[in-house]
């Protein structure tokens, strides 16, 4: 299958996923009731996975995880492929193999391409919706926890690139940092004096930008600043380091906040606020 991203377990994440619908470790649980009552255990089903809307798709070898793990023989086939958009009615993957087993992995399946895809479909209509070949597209630390590194890898299907991915790989100064440490330029120093290689500091009045500067900050997150200021704190910052605009950007926004000069404009909704994918599973009788 040759899924693979770093820092995230697709085996785990398969395994808790059916464990927690299964109720592995419960009074009772540790079985699907329902199939094992209703379904001979030879039985067979052909299944057809397709989208009732438009999306761009993100999620189908992770379904197909879930499939193999409860019948690895089982026959799949990907009709298209992550990070492709397709139009409402089409079929993205066939399957066919033990009822059982599809009936008991479809619901983590489904639930996963859903979510998936709906952040990717998110993040497509944001790239265009902002209509700019300078400015790229980013996401946040804004994602369900435990599913981090999925989400944003839909984010990437959708064509956003990624912020830092946690806590660890870079630096972000923010107001309630500022706050303690006293002012932006001290915050700075004392993270370029602690060795952090890479520091991005939220500043959100334009004298706040030169001490941040000053003080060895790589990264400027523009914080809730109309167009007009941005305009500014980009001719200010003048291609010293990169410049981000953030905060209050919809689809109705994004375009005249990323024409400002911005060489990233981030949204948190990709991940925290987009509907999942009206994707279905109809199986047939074999």
């Amino acid at each position: 299958m040759g899924f693979a991203l770093e820092g995230f377990d697709l085996d785990e994440f398969v395994r808790a996923t059916l464990a927690e619908d299964l109720g592995t470790g419960l009074p009772g649980g540790g079985h699907d009731v329902t199939s094992e009552s209703v379904i001979p255990a030879d039985a067979r089903f052909s299944g057809v996975m397709d989208s009732r809307d438009a999306i761009v798709v993100a999620g189908l070898p992770i379904a197909e995880a879930f499939f193999r793990s409860l019948q690895p023989e089982m026959e799949i086939e990907m009709l298209v492929q992550d990070g492709d958009s397709v139009a409402a009615g089409t079929d993205l993957m066939r399957l066919s193999g033990n009822a059982r087993a599809m009936l008991t992995a479809e619901r983590s399946a489904l639930n996963t391409v859903q979510h998936l895809s709906g952040i990717a479909t998110m993040a497509r209509q944001y790239v265009d919706a902002m209509d700019s070949k300078t400015c790229i597209l980013l996401d946040t630390r804004k994602t369900i926890p435990g599913l981090r590194h999925l989400e944003k890898y839909a984010t990437r299907q959708g064509g956003a690139q990624n912020h830092r991915m946690g806590l660890w790989d870079a630096a972000m100064i923010k107001d309630n940092h500022v706050a303690v440490a006293g002012d932006v330029g001290t915050a700075v120093r004392r993270a370029r004096e602690a060795g952090v290689p890479k520091i991005i500091c939220e500043v959100d009045r334009i004298d706040q930008i030169e001490p941040a500067l000053a003080a060895g900050a790589d990264h400027l997150l523009l914080d809730n600043m109309d167009p007009a200021t941005l305009r500014e704190a980009v001719e200010l910052v003048a291609g010293r380091v990169p410049t981000e605009a953030s905060g209050g950007i919809n689809l109705e926004t994004i375009a005249a906040k990323a024409a400002t000069g911005v060489n990233f404009v981030s949204v948190g909704r990709l991940t925290q606020s987009a509907p999942a994918a009206d994707i279905g599973l109809d199986f047939t009788p074999l």
